[in-house]
């Protein structure tokens, strides 16, 4: 079997909220990486930085649509988020703020999506 087709399969086969923690562990690893050029190599952090800052539009965008399924709240709460990881990531470009509390928001939200943590999230419901 081929690389793609294996892809192709796995990717068939894996939930949303699966899928999402793949992106978030993907784009995460990149901010990773980044954080270890110097602050001053734009270029050499500027693909991840982008990177995370378009996922987060994208969530937030999608929030933003009254047809998410999501509660209300929890919408609101992704919607500020994306807000406040496009202003950070300004920041970070700008040499104003550390790369290091976009990668912390990401395990965050990555923890929230493992698996496990709707059970976890129930029983303290």
């Amino acid at each position: 079997m081929s690389l793609q087709a294996y892809h192709q399969a796995a990717k068939r086969a894996e939930s949303p909220r699966q899928a999402e923690y793949r992106l978030f562990a993907q784009v995460t690893l990149a901010l990773m990486e980044a954080a270890k050029a110097d602050p001053s190599d734009v270029a050499a952090r500027i693909d991840a930085l982008d990177w995370n800052r378009r996922v987060w539009t994208v969530l937030g965008d999608d929030c933003a649509n009254p047809a998410n399924g999501l509660p209300a709240p929890l919408r609101a709460s992704i919607i500020s988020l994306a807000i406040w990881v496009g202003r950070h990531t300004s920041a970070v470009i700008r040499r104003r703020e550390d790369i290091e509390p976009l990668i912390e928001v990401n395990r965050l939200i990555m923890q929230g999506l493992a698996p496990g943590a709707v059970s976890a999230q129930t029983a303290a419901a």
